[in-house]
């Protein structure tokens, strides 16, 4: 893809786009933040489970 086909379809994009509304944004913010706390929680259950499971006792604080 040449540079000035890139600039074409992004200019076509741009002019495409639209300002979410007040709701749209709303939602996504909320799935990002649902994700960005699921995300966290997997972390957290492998961080937990390394350290019960690993050999010579004490868990890490």
């Amino acid at each position: 893809m040449g540079l000035r086909s890139f600039l074409s379809q992004a200019a076509r994009t741009l002019k495409l786009a639209v300002k979410p509304g007040k709701s749209e944004l709303w939602l996504s913010l909320k799935i990002c933040f649902l994700g960005i706390g699921a995300i966290g929680i997997i972390g957290f259950i492998i961080k937990l489970l390394s350290s019960i499971l690993q050999p010579g006792g004490t868990p890490a604080t």
